[in-house]
């Protein structure tokens, strides 16, 4: 299995700390958050994993190379030029993957949680994407079809809707949170042609559900923690430990 982490991100919502540190290297029970991921991803297999780094790119780097050893192979996907997005970050890193049959697993690196990231990547493997989904009450959901198939998106706050389907009702869907970990297949790259440099991987696939099939996977028992709010980021020192 092959991953991808996405570490390049600003930390706005957690600065003044965030400017001195990048999100990523924020230590939660004493290890950075990238350390406890990349664990994670070897336990669940991962032989490679891509880590895109942009907001104090250099400190990334360096400490990415200290991690370089036993377990998986650690890669950079330069983006100190210019913060690609989602979207972006992975047409950026294609060149790890695009010659793989089997999809690779992208991972926030500010979320926490306890899905069985080998038994997820599994189901995800018969999809063109798959999303972790979960019932958790925001506002913006992605909408599924009854068999699971994503088909649109609503801003209930707002009323809008993004979805290729002209005469989707947003009632007959199910509505679901995304968690910010997902899988993706490498036959979906050509599809980002027309795309620009910076671009979001959910806009992405709210515009090719109707052609492709990216399938919402949803753990009723799911325990997820965003760090990259400040309200949570005190609080993740003992959800980690419900979680381990």
């Amino acid at each position: 299995m092959k991953a991808m982490i996405f570490a390049a991100g600003l930390g706005t919502r957690l600065r003044p700390l965030t400017d001195r540190i990048p999100k990523a290297l924020i230590p939660v029970g004493g290890t950075p958050l990238l350390d406890l991921l990349i664990r994670r991803l070897s336990v669940a297999g991962a032989t490679d994993i891509v880590i895109n780094v942009h907001h104090h790119a250099d400190m990334m780097k360096r400490h990415i190379h200290s991690l370089q050893g036993e377990g998986p192979r650690l890669w950079i996907s330069d983006e100190t030029d210019a913060l690609l997005d989602t979207g972006g970050g992975i047409r950026k890193a294609a060149a790890f993957f695009e010659k793989d049959e089997e999809p690779f697993l992208v991972h926030n690196v500010d979320i926490l949680s306890n899905v069985q990231l080998d038994a997820f990547f599994e189901q995800g493997k018969a999809f063109d994407a798959a999303l972790l989904v979960s019932e958790r009450s925001t506002f913006r959901y992605l909408l599924f079809d009854a068999s699971g198939r994503l088909c649109g998106w609503i801003n209930e706050k707002t009323g809008e809707i993004k979805s290729p389907y002209p005469d989707l009702e947003p009632a007959s869907c199910r509505k679901l949170a995304f968690s910010g970990i997902h899988t993706f297949s490498p036959g979906l790259f050509p599809l980002f042609d027309g795309w620009p440099d910076k671009f979001s991987i959910i806009d992405f696939y709210l515009s090719v559900c109707d052609k492709v099939h990216i399938q919402g996977i949803c753990q009723p028992d799911l325990k997820l923690m965003d760090i990259g709010k400040p309200e949570t980021l005190p609080l993740a020192g003992d959800f980690l430990k419900g979680i381990i």
